[in-house]
């Protein structure tokens, strides 16, 4: 069999082939059934070995893992399998099947109806994210939970560049690391399958600049959103115990709405004395 031609779309194809190394690597043999030897020169599988377990051939999982064919969600689907990957692992996988996704097309405004949903959730904070993360638009409970993003360069009004670039974040959110983590996994994921966008690249960049942020990034760590109930430490009004919604905008493609809902009485008591100070 003959070495196919590299896609035109090559990098991100080389993207998933260098997450699946980087997942091969860490997986030792005994993991999957085979004798952890002795002497190994190999870190974790070996490429044949991989092959063998997810019923391919030896060159085709070298192919790609060199970033130089597309494949199937059956065969991907069996290598996950193979190298033990997660669900959000798997997902991101998988998303390199979809061959036509675009974060291009999305509007960089905000509808009426949108932006008056976002101002009717006083006091609850809330925000609309673009699908860079970049944020379109926010009510005041939103500004006074972080920050007004309006005091903010256009380039840093975006959740990861709060999370990461924002001093006061490392101290507001009590599990911070927990949630950077999360957050840049997510991000991750979007950024890796559009590697020309411009967007993405000035914001990888940007992030790289933060130690912890360039350490998570080299390690490939993937994650799916989960609701959850976020803690944060104000320095106005005390801890708030806040759940995370997202959901997309049906109207306008390519668009989220966050809000933060207090998660017991204490935190919606919290949100409106915020309110009221602001």
């Amino acid at each position: 069999m003959s070495a196919p031609e590299a896609p035109r779309d090559r990098f991100p194809h080389r993207e998933l082939g260098a997450f699946l190394r980087s997942r091969r690597e860490r997986l030792r043999p005994g993991a999957v059934g085979l004798p952890d030897a002795p002497g190994r020169r190999t870190p974790g599988l070996r490429r044949a070995e991989v092959a063998r377990l997810a019923g391919i051939s030896v060159s085709w999982y070298t192919w790609l893992e060199q970033g130089r064919v597309r494949t199937s969600e059956q065969v991907l689907r069996a290598v996950a399998r193979v190298l033990r990957l997660d669900a959000a692992e798997t997902a991101h996988v998988l998303s390199f099947v979809e061959e036509s996704r675009s974060s291009g097309d999305a509007p960089t405004w905000v509808s009426r109806n949108l932006l008056s949903l976002v101002q009717a959730m006083a006091p609850n904070p809330a925000v609309v994210l673009d699908p860079h993360w970049d944020l379109l638009a926010w009510n005041a409970a939103y500004a006074a939970l972080l920050t007004d993003p309006a005091r903010l360069r256009p380039g840093q009004r975006n959740l990861l560049w709060l999370v990461f670039r924002w001093p006061p974040a490392r101290t507001l959110l009590a599990d911070w690391e927990g949630e950077a983590r999360a957050l840049l996994g997510q991000f991750r994921s979007r950024a890796a399958r559009r590697p020309h966008d411009p967007r993405f690249a000035e914001l990888v960049r940007e992030l790289l600049a933060d130690g912890d942020a360039a350490r998570w990034y080299e390690r490939r760590e993937t994650a799916g959103f989960q609701p959850s109930v976020r803690v944060f430490r104000h320095p106005a009004v005390g801890d708030l115990s806040l759940r995370y919604v997202k959901l997309a905008a049906v109207d306008e493609p390519g668009h989220h709405f966050l809000a933060y809902l207090p998660d017991d009485r204490d935190s919606e008591d919290a949100l409106r004395r915020l309110q009221r100070q602001g």
